[in-house]
């Protein structure tokens, strides 16, 4: 057998495998839906050795996805840890032969706490199996390692059935992209959906700007200053009243107009497209992006009130 028929023979064995749980799916799995949902307070998982690994991602996709979830190390739970577990707690425990010892030896003290426990494993007349409140099978016939021994086939199982589970509270908690957003404001998608317009804009003294009797010269002068190609104009009382850009200033150039007597309202473009701070960034960014016309900035204004200058190198370089 050659490299590729090898890879395939596992690839092949794998589907089986998956095959076989979704087969398997029964009464069993609305039961455990219901413990979760119901769980007082958070869930905790635990496994040891591979099916450690397995609980630690299926524990994070819980958490990111709205349900309260934690790994716990059996071995340092028989130990102290055990103490991060709350009454009301539910467990999840991941085991293909159900019988490791570091789990089994937690149940008494689990009980005590009266924690639901939910039992994944692929052997139903495991002591776990017997001993947990509902057990999830995971139909292994045999593992992809030519050894069968290496976690292979019985890992995937363990994976796809927390993947499930957690995609299914989904559902049931009507969790939307906004909730996910909350979980994971860092990302490209909670930047977008938490992000408003004025989380973005430059502000302050960053917000280049100038009265509407600016001469030229210091027009030029806050523009090159402000980085942005662009200042925003304003009357005596902060209201905008126009935008130039560094293309009105090369069309006062080419007029040859005597640009010394030159003020800022004369060569302001007087109808900006303007955003309000509270705008939803990503909605500024579409504006922006889908704009028939360029549009690279924005001038953001609170009611009349020039607040600040969005910018679509800005909104890029932050993740939008």
């Amino acid at each position: 057998m050659n490299n590729q028929d090898e890879i395939k023979r596992v690839i092949n064995l794998e589907i089986a495998t998956l095959q076989a749980l979704a087969d398997s799916v029964g009464p069993q799995w609305d039961q455990a839906i219901e413990l979760l949902l119901s769980a007082k307070r958070k869930v905790v998982l635990a496994g040891v050795g591979k099916s450690g690994h397995i609980a630690t991602k299926i524990a994070a996709t819980l958490s990111s996805t709205g349900t309260a979830a934690i790994f716990m190390h059996p071995t340092e739970a028989l130990h102290g840890d055990l103490g991060m577990v709350e009454r009301g707690d539910l467990l999840l425990l991941f085991s293909k032969s159900g019988e490791s010892d570091e789990l089994i030896a937690l149940l008494p003290s689990l009980k005590s706490l009266e924690c639901k426990v939910i039992a994944i494993t692929a052997n139903l007349e495991s002591t776990l199996a017997k001993q947990s409140d509902l057990t999830l099978y995971t139909p292994v016939k045999q593992e992809a390692c030519t050894l069968d021994l290496a976690p292979t086939c019985s890992t995937t199982a363990a994976l796809v059935l927390g993947d499930a589970l957690a995609v299914a509270l989904m559902r049931r908690r009507d969790f939307k992209s906004e909730d996910f957003a909350l979980y994971h404001p860092a990302g490209r998608l909670g930047k977008r959906l938490l992000y408003k317009v004025k989380d973005l804009m430059r502000q302050g003294l960053e917000n280049p700007t100038v009265m509407l009797d600016a001469p030229f010269n210091l027009v030029v002068r806050v523009m090159g200053e402000g980085g942005v190609n662009a200042v925003n104009v304003i009357d005596e009382q902060g209201r905008l009243k126009g935008l130039i850009t560094g293309f009105d200033l090369r069309k006062a150039f080419e007029l040859e107009a005597d640009l010394k007597s030159l003020k800022a309202f004369q060569i302001m473009f007087t109808h900006p497209v303007t955003v309000d701070p509270e705008m939803k960034a990503e909605a500024c960014y579409t504006l922006m992006k889908d704009s028939p016309k360029p549009l690279n900035l924005l001038p953001v204004v609170s009611g009349e009130l020039s607040v600040g200058i969005v910018t679509l190198q800005d909104m890029i370089r932050e993740g939008l």
